[in-house]
């Protein structure tokens, strides 16, 4: 078994001291192995050396300790759904998947909150709280785990209102890179008690610890919730409706922009019947029926205002939850468009006054480069995505892929944004981080340095040491 030569080599004995706390939760099968060595990503498989299935924070802790005394690298996996290159071993080591931890600690439905295990997923989480009344609202689109929602700094569809995982966590159990167990936070909802560790883990992509529970903040199911879908004359129009919207102040729950590329990808994909292949928004209204009623006709006089078709309205939850699945389903969508490619899947997000000009730069710069590549955001916060389709075999058409998502993020960053809004740094993205906050990045360094000397949490991912 290999290593890079920063890091000590996984022998077998190695494996031997593992299976003594696991037993036959620990695996060096080819097959598992490459199944935990890349994401949804572009980046090429980079597989551990040993897989173990941790079922509790203590046998993390073990394993880690383990690791921390031979300094063999360590790499936390969820459910594999990142992005950015966050789970491939860059350096070998050893894959801790917390898919088994995937228990409901405690809901304490009086306070709003709940403590899970970071292997619980969100559709997990609310299929258990369905009969409370309470929902947790942070939606990435893919059935991610919690916890890895948490080291992603995730967000979503429905950030706009709710926020993302910085402003939802209250607190986290973490292994430290030496083996240590630590608590941050509380169930308090606010505290002026030393540093706010919690935020430092949260973003942290597993570089500084292993996120094994996390405190979550809930939110009672809203009495009327309604979506509806608007098509727009040009990609300008669309825009600039959500841009009014939000300044307007109007509480929408979800603003979700497909362009003209996207949607003819959704139509054929998802079969959505009845829409055109043009600039559409979908939007989902929570509250009272009242006040869910009263921000649709807001919406609607604004959409009106800037050409917008009549909207196809829904409140029926079956018919809900299929034109949301089309949205999270849109990635797959955008592959289909160009059978046999492969997905160069990369966001930004810029200030919301910033929003129009930097998406239509953008679909100008795709129209002019030949690629393929869809748009799809998050808009209500400024966030966007696009889906390069490229030939991975094909090195002229990667370079210029590269080149094209480059000049996205210097755009961003030339508009006040960030390179990105939700993805994550992992490998994909290091070398925009000095970019995007100069000497801070040093900073970062120090306290990566501080926390992990000997650099084994996730080695490879946000910051070069």
């Amino acid at each position: 078994m290999t290593a890079n030569t920063a890091h000590a080599i996984v022998t077998d004995s190695f494996i031997e001291e593992l299976q003594a706390i696991l037993g036959d939760r620990v695996t060096t099968a080819k097959a598992v192995r490459e199944h935990h060595g890349n994401g949804e990503d572009y980046l090429p498989v980079q597989p551990p050396d040993a897989v173990c299935f941790a079922r509790s924070t203590e046998e993390v802790a073990q394993i880690v300790t383990l690791c921390a005394r031979d300094r063999i690298p360590v790499i936390p996996y969820g459910t594999g759904t990142s992005l950015e290159g966050h789970i491939q071993a860059v350096h070998g080591g050893i894959s801790i998947d917390l898919s088994q931890m995937d228990a409901v600690l405690e809901v304490n439905g009086e306070d709003l909150d709940c403590r899970v295990q970071a292997g619980v997923t969100r559709k997990q989480l609310n299929t258990y709280l369905r009969d409370t009344g309470l929902f947790f609202p942070i939606d990435p689109g893919a059935d991610a785990s919690l916890g890895g929602m948490a080291a992603t700094r995730a967000s979503g569809t429905n950030a706009v209102r709710y926020g993302t995982m910085r402003e939802n966590v209250l607190g986290l159990t973490v292994v430290l890179p030496d083996g240590r167990i630590v608590r941050t936070g509380g169930r308090a909802r606010k505290s002026a008690a030393g540093y706010d560790l919690t935020r430092l883990y949260v973003g942290s992509e597993g570089t500084l610890g292993v996120i094994t529970e996390v405190h979550l903040r809930l939110y009672g199911i809203p009495e009327s919730i309604t979506s509806a879908v608007c098509q727009y004359p040009s990609l300008e129009d669309a825009v600039n409706t959500v841009i009014l919207t939000i300044q307007s102040g109007i509480p929408v729950a979800r603003i979700e922009l497909l362009d003209e590329v996207q949607m003819r990808a959704c139509i054929a994909y998802s079969d959505l019947q009845g829409y055109d292949e043009k600039p559409t928004l979908f939007f989902e209204f929570h509250g009272t029926e009242a006040s869910a009623a009263e921000q649709a006709e807001m919406v609607r006089a604004i959409s009106d205002d800037f050409g917008g078709s009549a909207f196809q309205w829904t409140a029926k939850a079956e018919e809900r939850t299929a034109l949301w699945q089309a949205r999270h389903d849109a990635f797959y969508a955008g592959l289909a468009l160009v059978p046999g490619k492969k997905g160069i899947a990369t966001d930004a997000c810029v200030p919301i006054s910033r929003l129009a000009e930097c998406i239509l730069e953008t679909r100008k710069d795709i129209d002019a480069s030949g690629f393929v590549a869809p748009i799809v955001g998050h808009v209500g916060d400024g966030n966007f995505h696009l889906i390069i389709l490229v030939d991975p075999d094909d090195a002229d058409e990667m370079r210029r892929a590269y080149e094209l998502n480059d000049r996205l993020i210097q755009r961003t960053l030339a508009f006040g944004g960030t390179c990105t809004g939700e993805h994550g740094i992992g490998q994909g993205k290091m070398h925009f981080l000095t970019a995007e906050h100069g000497d801070a990045v040093s900073v970062m360094r120090v306290l990566k340095q501080s926390l992990d000397p000997d650099n084994i949490m996730n080695p490879g991912k946000i910051i070069s040491v």
